[in-house]
């Protein structure tokens, strides 16, 4: 007997080292007090979610929190990087239970939300949905400019009631100027169209996901309640927790690169005002005898070869002509004498 508790003890405290390293951030105890941990009735259980289900009780299937803990842990993680990153991440929730939740966690975060219908196209069509939104937007410009004012009564009316009926369902995406990084969706089975629209454009989903959905629609899945408004709060707290501290890190990491910047730029500043004269001094030094001795060697050739070789064959050439001239008359006048002397002579030999 004495040598079995030692054995019993060292078991528990493997356990509990165990499920403390896999928690870091979160109390089991917390997601228990908040009842995360209840499923739907067995008879409304979608068998893919077997792997993150621990019992059935009273005809309820209840959750594994430890698996919870876990695949939120995944989440945050994902997510807090997403946040730094700097892309927007939209969370979406249609049901009473989590409207006011979700609205206000996301607003401490500064990220955009839907809590009314589902617009049809949100993602896939995205360009209207901004064309609305600036609709909402130029109806602010008139109100600011007095135009809004030139109209009439019924107008008026008109434009107020478009202004209302935009600002409740994209009120919250007025800065969501390009697709979001992520979605975070609280009932995958009521937000079916958002899914199948972030699916189409590969955009990493995150959900709350219940023991009637299936997982294998989502990439990162929180096996909990999803109907339960206490349990909707714990998980969106750790989860925006998460976000906001990749916000910090984003923020902090802009501080740090500015004051670098700064810093380099100081540092940078002062050696090269220093150094700067002393380059430039040498090479004017150096360039100066070069200069000096450039139009000595280049100038020497032209003044000799001008004079030798153009003057030379204009004299010989000129010599050359005159003699030619000279030459050829005289052997003309020779030529008619001869003939001269040739055609006295011929008389006489014909008569002899």
């Amino acid at each position: 007997m004495v040598e079995v508790f030692p054995k019993k003890a060292t078991l528990l405290l493997l356990t509990t080292e165990r499920k403390l390293t896999t928690m870091a951030n979160i109390d089991v105890k917390d997601l228990l007090n908040a009842g995360v941990h209840f499923g739907h009735l067995t008879r409304k259980w979608n068998p893919n979610m077997a792997p993150y289900i621990y019992m059935e009780r009273n005809g309820i299937h209840i959750i594994n929190l430890y698996k919870t803990a876990a695949k939120i842990d995944e989440a945050s993680d994902a997510m807090k990087k997403i946040a730094a990153s700097g892309r927007k991440i939209l969370f979406v929730a249609t049901k009473k239970q989590a409207k006011d939740i979700v609205a206000e966690k996301a607003a401490t975060v500064k990220m955009p939300y839907i809590t009314e219908r589902w617009p049809g196209g949100m993602l896939t069509n995205f360009i209207t949905i901004r064309k609305a939104v600036k609709k909402m937007a130029a109806i602010d410009r008139m109100k600011k400019d007095g135009t809004f004012e030139t109209l009439s009564k019924k107008e008026k009316l008109q434009v107020n009631r478009l202004r209302a009926k935009l600002e409740k369902n994209l009120g919250s995406i007025s800065e969501m100027t390009r697709l979001p990084g992520a979605l975070f969706v609280v009932d995958i089975k009521r937000e079916h169209i958002a899914i199948k629209e972030a699916q189409k454009l590969k955009i990493p989903i995150f959900a709350m996901v219940d023991t009637n959905s299936d997982p294998r629609d989502v990439n990162f899945v929180i096996p909990a309640n999803d109907d339960a408004s206490k349990s909707i709060d714990k998980i969106l707290t750790l989860v925006t927790e998460a976000v906001g501290n990749g916000l910090q890190e984003r923020q902090s990491e802009k501080d740090a690169a500015s004051k670098g910047q700064e810093e380099a730029s100081k540092v940078e500043a002062t050696p090269v005002e220093k150094a700067a004269p002393v380059d430039e001094a040498a090479p004017k030094a150096e360039a100066t005898p070069i200069e000096k001795a450039a139009p000595v060697e280049e100038t020497a050739p032209k003044a000799e070869a001008a004079p030798v070789e153009e003057t030379a064959p204009k004299a010989e050439a000129a010599s050359v002509e005159k003699a030619a001239s000279k030459a050829k008359p005289k052997q003309k006048k020779s030529v008619a004498k001869t003939s001269t002397k040739k055609g006295d002579k011929a008389p006489d030999e014909t008569e002899s």
